[in-house]
């Protein structure tokens, strides 16, 4: 049901946008100290919006888990547990409540929920069937990708007149590019149609393959990127890390050159006067880090994403809106739903697990006393892949700074991360530290009893 406060438009309850990209680790944009990365239109977003101080969490760095936690707001072991599982299309999602309360609908681009493991089926020939799509009215997309210049999508397009099947064709640009295109179409369709939207746009970049439109891929060369501080000098490593980060700059800067075409139709259109846009990421990348790539790791480059709430550029403190700061909160996957239901000002459904933060963003509102300020870390079925942790894990992120993680049965990590944001010194086994130790057990210990989660905890220190 509708909620009575609206604090955009007055006659019609604003419109969301979620954006987000694979493997954008919080540190590589400019507004958040990335000397190597050109971002002005995410940079400007996050000056005139809200940005989470220090980068939203990542529950369970990896993609799908990650996706299964937004789109049904719970804990991936009640949704999502590993890679490449099937999201059980019975659970409702968010685009269930938005339906439910009049919105139109609408998902482009990767998916990556319909359990796909087989080799031999790609974007080009494999369909996700219509009851897996998450109940949006309009669902154009594909499972997974690995080749951003030849990306195809199927699907379905909801109207007035009924709907109807979108047969797989192949995207005309590169995946960003085209995607975003079906974004803004989208967008000035809904200029001339009363009901509000909820609009999701999910690429692949920056994911590997490191490769960006040859405007973008030239602009870094291996040699004159700048790597993190806890990238070990170990030739094998920076090499690898340098090679490839060269081409992930310029995947995130076609990204912020789309993110500036999507809010130009934004302005264009009208609609930046009552539309919500939340960007974000599903999960990091190591690059090298503490010797490690690509994700699984509860490491800061893995497990730290962008989180930006804005509007137009132009509607900062309209609307009864806060903007142009940063919230050091913990913001974990769970909570994008809830907290984009409230700013829409609708019930949250007691299905979602996650948090409302929509009072970070609303004017009037202030932080309710039962927030959490943790946030729950897991691992529940490692991949087994290459460059990741191939044990499962659990582990506790504060607002003050700890970070607490466990393997099963043995304490693994403790790092202070307001002293040591590269996490270079591990105090886990260190009884100087035992008291704070014993204080992040319990904390953990609860996250894991609130949740229902099973894990082997280690004795308590």
């Amino acid at each position: 049901m509708y909620h009575s406060d609206n604090h955009m438009h007055p006659d019609r309850h604003p419109n969301m946008i979620w954006i987000f990209a694979d493997q954008l680790r919080f540190q590589a944009l400019g507004c958040n100290g990335d000397g190597n990365v050109c971002t002005p239109n995410l940079d400007l977003m996050s000056q005139s919006g809200i940005q989470i101080e220090g980068g939203g969490v990542s529950g369970m760095p990896l993609c799908c888990p990650f996706r299964g936690s937004l789109l049904s707001g719970r804990y991936p072991h009640r949704a999502v547990p590993g890679h490449e599982m099937r999201l059980d299309c019975t659970l409702p999602t968010v685009a269930d409540v938005y339906n439910e309360n009049r919105y139109d609908t609408a998902y482009f681009g990767k998916w990556h929920l319909d359990g796909l493991k087989d080799a031999e089926n790609t974007c080009e020939n494999y369909v996700v069937p219509r009851n897996r799509r998450g109940n949006f009215k309009t669902w154009i997309g594909y499972e997974n990708n690995n080749s951003p210049f030849h990306t195809w999508v199927h699907g379905h397009i909801g109207g007035e007149e009924g709907e109807r099947e979108v047969a797989p064709y192949r995207l005309p640009a590169y995946e960003t590019d085209g995607l975003s295109d079906l974004l803004i179409s989208y967008m000035k369709e809904k200029k001339r149609q009363e009901s509000p939207f909820f609009a999701v746009l999910s690429v692949q970049p920056p994911h590997d393959p490191h490769f960006a439109p040859p405007a973008y891929m030239g602009r870094h060369t291996p040699g004159g990127v700048e790597l993190r501080e806890n990238v070990p000098k170990i030739p094998r490593i920076t090499e690898r890390a340098r090679r490839h980060i060269a081409g992930y700059y310029g995947q995130i800067e076609n990204l912020d050159y789309n993110m500036g075409r999507i809010l130009d139709a934004l302005e264009e259109t009208g609609l930046e006067e009552n539309t919500h846009i939340f960007f974000f990421s599903d999960h990091g990348e190591m690059m090298g880090s503490h010797g490690q790539f690509r994700k699984m790791s509860p490491y800061e480059e893995s497990v730290r994403i962008p989180v930006i709430l804005s509007g137009g550029r132009s509607t900062a403190l309209k609307h009864g809106l806060k903007g142009g700061y940063r919230e050091k909160i913990c913001f974990n996957h769970v909570d994008f739903a809830p907290t984009s239901l409230g700013l829409c000002g609708l019930a949250i459904p007691a299905w979602m697990e996650g948090a409302d933060k929509s009072w970070m963003r609303i004017e009037g509102r202030t932080r309710p006393a039962g927030d959490k300020r943790s946030a729950f870390l897991q691992s529940v079925i490692p991949t087994g892949h290459f460059d990741s942790v191939d044990k499962p894990w659990r582990g506790v992120i504060t607002e003050d700074g700890w970070k607490y993680v466990c393997l099963p049965g043995c304490e693994w990590l403790l790092f202070h991360l307001t002293e040591d944001p590269y996490e270079l010194v591990n105090y886990a086994h260190e009884p100087l530290y035992a008291e704070k130790r014993r204080e992040l057990y319990e904390e953990l210990e609860e996250w894991i009893l609130g949740t229902g989660d099973t894990f082997l905890m280690p004795p308590r220190p």
